[in-house]
């Protein structure tokens, strides 16, 4: 075998290895999430295992997103974040998109959103490089995940059932994250513990 077709030979069989680990690290509903560790808009560092023993939800944002601009703009979202954190969990909101890309923010301008919008997350991350949202799946913005106290994932997908950019249709949708919670905090199954996520997609590199 020539060195050339040796060498992809290894190349292909080390992609399929990262698809293989990848795949088993992926997010699955009633499997452990996957664990992270980003950089916050407070320049501070923040891991998911830093929340162990918390509900944790992940949001998936990208504040240029005319999907996300329906939940902040209403306030909508702002007002999730406010009954959810009240209740226990941590709301961590993630933005995967990369520099140069719709989206895109640095920890000041990140701050300065969360500010100028009245949002109350947790904690905002930053995945310029997409790691994080690949890990997840996520695909869209907004795009949802709810994890239990134990480490597993509850919910993923839409953060309700309306797919669309119409404020109005907020009052008429299924809350799909705040019911999840409130199942999962009364220990009853989460009754539609994987949905369609809808939005923009994800700004990946």
């Amino acid at each position: 075998m020539s060195g050339g077709a040796m060498r992809t030979k290894i190349a292909v069989f080390a992609s399929l290895v990262f698809a293989t680990c990848a795949a088993q690290a992926a997010a699955r509903i009633g499997e452990p999430a996957p664990g992270f560790t980003l950089s916050g808009s407070d320049g501070k560092s923040k891991a998911l295992s830093d929340f162990k023993g918390k509900y944790v939800v992940l949001e998936w944002t990208n504040h240029e997103c005319p999907y996300v601009r329906k939940h902040y703009g209403s306030g909508n979202m702002q007002a999730q974040q406010k009954e959810l954190t009240s209740k226990g969990a941590a709301w961590l909101s993630i933005v995967s998109s990369a520099p140069g890309k719709q989206g895109y923010v640095d920890a000041a301008a990140a701050a300065g959103l969360t500010k100028s919008r009245g949002a109350a997350p947790t904690a905002v991350l930053l995945d310029p490089s997409g790691e994080v949202g690949h890990l997840y799946g996520a695909k869209t913005t907004p795009h949802l995940f709810l994890i239990a106290p134990d480490g597993k994932l509850l919910y993923m997908g839409g953060i309700d059932s309306v797919a669309s950019t119409d404020v109005d249709d907020i009052a008429d949708a299924t809350p799909y994250v705040k019911l999840a919670l409130a199942e999962a905090m009364a220990g009853k199954p989460v009754t539609n513990a994987s949905t369609k996520p809808y939005g923009c997609s994800v700004k990946y590199e």
